[in-house]
């Protein structure tokens, strides 16, 4: 059991509620589990589930982009910027053109600052913000720098938007779409969400939750390195992963960074010729070191 499962978590279900599928699935074997990033239970689509050593490549599979549809209403604002309260509408305020819409995009590109909601599951003072603010406490949400490849319009229909978008990770979705509507002069509400990609995880490859609990989970099972595809990689061969697995590092040769979204990335993936992931290496002394070393 070494790999992922690609689901597609439907609306209604906590991203824990999915691993919580998943563990009862194995519930006779002591397996661990971990997602690739939470989804709210308003959102639904790609989840990542590492399954068994992979768990432990969680934070790589962060370090990927990631791909969202989400849906807004403009002239209209709740508490959560979601649709978890029903939205105050704004009739007086002004109907922003395509073109203003399509500048405030390229705008929001790029490295910017983000203030997550008060109602999200951030910890401030070692609490959710989301049980505060659920209190009635005020609180002052720290920002963060977050990662805008693209924002694409997919349609604008007044007050209707809908918005491709690709980001990295820790992103909020809905604030995304109010600093957006706030740019053209009014406000807006996160009315549907899909996350249609994560690295090389996507919606169309998915597995249903029902799925996860009729079939054999292992048949599911996607390759580990599909989670850390970004990295650069070395292909090693049969004494090489003696090697590794007895912890020792390996020569000086050089990894393929050809296809890498780091060039400069500290991590590595070994890997062997039939594409099976053996190891996480770093340099250590010009030489090529085990970090993590996995089964197989």
């Amino acid at each position: 059991m070494f790999g992922f499962l690609n689901c597609n978590k439907p609306i209604g279900f906590s991203s824990r509620d999915v691993v919580n599928v998943v563990q009862g699935q194995l519930s006779r074997r002591k397996i661990k589990v971990g997602h690739c990033g939470t989804l709210d239970p308003l959102a639904e689509g790609v989840l990542v589930i590492g399954v068994g050593p992979a768990a432990k490549l969680v934070p790589y599979v962060h370090q990927t982009s990631k791909c969202y549809l989400g849906t807004f209403r403009l002239a209209a604002e709740s508490p959560t910027g979601d649709m978890e309260f029903e939205p105050t509408l704004h009739m007086d305020h002004p109907v922003p053109s395509l073109q203003q819409l399509v500048v405030a995009c390229e705008k929001l590109t790029g490295v910017i600052e983000q203030t997550p909601p008060v109602y999200s599951a951030i910890k401030v003072g070692g609490k959710r913000a989301y049980e505060m603010a659920r209190q009635g406490r005020d609180l002052e949400m720290p920002t963060r720098k977050v990662h805008i490849e693209s924002i694409r319009i997919v349609s604008f229909d007044f007050p209707n938007l809908e918005l491709e978008i690709t980001c990295g990770t820790g992103t909020y979705i809905r604030t995304l779409g109010m600093d957006l509507a706030k740019a053209v002069g009014t406000v807006a509400v996160m009315t549907a969400l899909t996350r249609t990609r994560v690295g090389d995880f996507a919606i169309s490859d998915t597995v249903s939750v029902d799925e996860i609990r009729r079939n054999n989970l292992e048949s599911m099972l996607l390759p580990a390195s599909m989670g850390v595809s970004h990295l650069p990689r070395l292909i090693v061969g049969p004494d090489q992963c003696k090697r590794l697995a007895n912890g020792l590092c390996l020569g000086d040769q050089q990894p393929d960074r050809a296809n890498a979204l780091d060039p400069n990335a500290e991590h590595i993936a070994a890997i062997t010729a039939d594409g099976r992931l053996k190891a996480i290496l770093v340099q250590k002394d010009e030489h090529w070191c085990p970090k993590k070393v996995f089964p197989g």
